[in-house]
C-alpha cells in the first residue's frame, strides 16, 4: 500500500483523513476514536484494535460513573482532585466541563502512592553598565522559578499513573530590591507565600489520598476476618453480628 491510500479506522470504519491516522500493532485508529481513549493512557502504538475496542467500553462504562459522580470534596487550582465521599471514588479534573470530559473515576483502593516533585530554577539578575556591559550586582540578585508536579500512582488496567501541574503556570518569585532594600543574599523563596501554599496543598492532597487508601484497605481486612459469635447482651442468643454489628436474631447491636 502506498503512503496516501486510503485507511479506514479498524474500531469505527470511519475512513481516516490525510494526517489523522493513530496507528496500532495490528490496524489503524482514527483521531474521533483516538480522543475517546483514556486521557492517562501512553501505550496505544503498541495496542491491538482488540485492546483498544476493550478500552473504548471501559471508557462509554466509567461516562456512566461520572454520571453518578457526586462531588463532595476538591482540591487544586486549574486541575483539580475530587471526592465523591459517599461512593469512595475521586477522579482527576483538567477541565471545566467533567461531563464532556469523562475523566477516569477511580476507587480509593486503586492508589498505590503519591508524591510531589517540585522543579526549581534560579536565574541572577544583572545591569547595565553606561558602556552597555552586563554586570552582576553586589550583592548579587536572584530570581526563582517553580513548578510542582503532582503524581498519582495507581492500580489500572490502562495506566500506571497520573501526571500533572498543581499550578496552572510557572510561579515566579522575586525578592523586594525597591528602595535599595538588599535581601538577595538573606532571601530564601521557600519561605514565599506562593511556595508555601503550592507545597501545602500538595502534602494534603499526598496525605488525604493515601489516608483514604489506607481506611479503604483496612476495611477490607476487616470485612473479610473471620466472623467470632458472641452473646447477644439483649436477647442473651449466640449469634454472629451482621455487617452493621447488629444481632442476627433481635436485631439490637452488639456493642
Amino acid at each position: 500500500m502506498g503512503l496516501f491510500d486510503k485507511k479506514y479506522c479498524s474500531v469505527c470504519g470511519e475512513k481516516i483523513g490525510l494526517f489523522g491516522n493513530r496507528k496500532l500493532e495490528d490496524g489503524n485508529l482514527c483521531k474521533d476514536c483516538a480522543k475517546k481513549l483514556s486521557y492517562w493512557f501512553d501505550d496505544r502504538r503498541h495496542s491491538t484494535v482488540d485492546e483498544i475496542k476493550a478500552q473504548l467500553a471501559y471508557r462509554e462504562e466509567n461516562q456512566q460513573r461520572v454520571n453518578n459522580f457526586n462531588i463532595t470534596r476538591t482540591f487544586g487550582r486549574g486541575v483539580l482532585i475530587v471526592l465523591d465521599e459517599d461512593k469512595r471514588q475521586f477522579a482527576v479534573v483538567r477541565t471545566k466541563n467533567m461531563r464532556d470530559e469523562n475523566p477516569d473515576i477511580l476507587d480509593y483502593s486503586q492508589v498505590t502512592g503519591c508524591d510531589l516533585d517540585i522543579d526549581e530554577d534560579r536565574s541572577e539578575e544583572k545591569r547595565e553598565t553606561p558602556d552597555g556591559k552586563e554586570v552582576s550586582y553586589n550583592p548579587p540578585r536572584y530570581t526563582w522559578s517553580y513548578d510542582f508536579r503532582m503524581t498519582i500512582r495507581v492500580n489500572h488496567p490502562y495506566f500506571d499513573d497520573m501526571r500533572f501541574n498543581l499550578n496552572n503556570s510557572t510561579v515566579h518569585i522575586e525578592p523586594d530590591y525597591s528602595g535599595g532594600r538588599m535581601m538577595g543574599p538573606s532571601f530564601n523563596p521557600r519561605n514565599h507565600p506562593d511556595y508555601k501554599e503550592y507545597v501545602d496543598m500538595g502534602n494534603e492532597i499526598k496525605k488525604i489520598l493515601m489516608q483514604i487508601r489506607q481506611e479503604t484497605r483496612d476495611s477490607v481486612v476487616v470485612a473479610n476476618a473471620p466472623k467470632t459469635p458472641v452473646v447477644c447482651p439483649t436477647c442473651s442468643a449466640t449469634t454472629v453480628p451482621d455487617e452493621r454489628g447488629c444481632c442476627e436474631y433481635c436485631g439490637r447491636p452488639i456493642n
